[in-house]
């Protein structure tokens, strides 16, 4: 029986644009993403850098991008965020039925963007949501390393057969399945979070 929801957050709540953050960044004289660029992002999305070294970094390498546009760049990941979502999530919280949880790979820019985006009303009202709000670059853990979730299972009690997992990585979800924890690698294209009570899982 499922007692706990653990939600991702990009792509299951907010709708991202994936490529565009690389996209912009070619735009602006960036010839490819390189292994090196990819370790700094892990780096600043464990909360291991802070903003201003992360930002440095790449101005460095490529002294043409200004600091406002690498980070406008940066953010151009973000998209909206459906109020149909949030209705769900509300109802789900206020129903009382399920310990709920989020779990999010993403860093101190991408939030701030969110906040000031949504405006902090918005924001709060979403995070009240949830019993814990897990985001990697404060708990300085990431998916789809299994310390993340063994992480939230042991901070909460959890047993995984009694959690479900919702992510748009197939990497994440296949990671937190092996602990036996239940999961639906949700597709953004053709689902929706909303729909999440009607998962086969939810039926066992």
């Amino acid at each position: 029986m499922i007692k706990n929801i653990i939600f991702d957050y990009g792509d299951v709540f907010i709708n991202l644009d994936k490529p565009a953050t690389e996209m912009h960044l070619l735009k602006l004289g960036l010839e490819q993403i390189t292994e090196e660029m990819l370790d700094v992002c892990k780096l600043y999305e464990t909360g291991q850098i802070s903003t201003q070294e992360f930002v440095e970094t790449f101005t460095t390498m490529y002294p043409a991008i200004s600091e406002k546009q690498f980070i406008d760049a940066w953010n151009a990941i973000l998209k909206d965020f459906p109020l149909h979502r949030l209705q769900f999530i509300k109802e789900l919280a206020a129903s009382g039925k399920y310990r709920l949880f989020l779990l999010s790979n993403t860093n101190e820019l991408h939030i701030s963007w969110i906040q000031n985006d949504w405006r902090m009303e918005l924001y709060n009202e979403f995070k009240d949501c949830f019993e814990q709000f897990y985001l990697s670059h404060e708990i300085q853990l990431r998916k789809p390393n299994a310390n993340i979730y063994e992480f939230v299972l042991n901070e909460n009690a959890l047993k995984p057969e009694e959690s479900f997992f919702i992510d748009d990585t197939k990497e994440n979800t296949d990671a937190a399945k092996k602990l036996g924890i239940h999961v639906w690698n949700i597709n953004p294209e053709t689902e929706d979070v909303v729909d999440l009570l009607a998962q086969k899982e939810f039926e066992k």
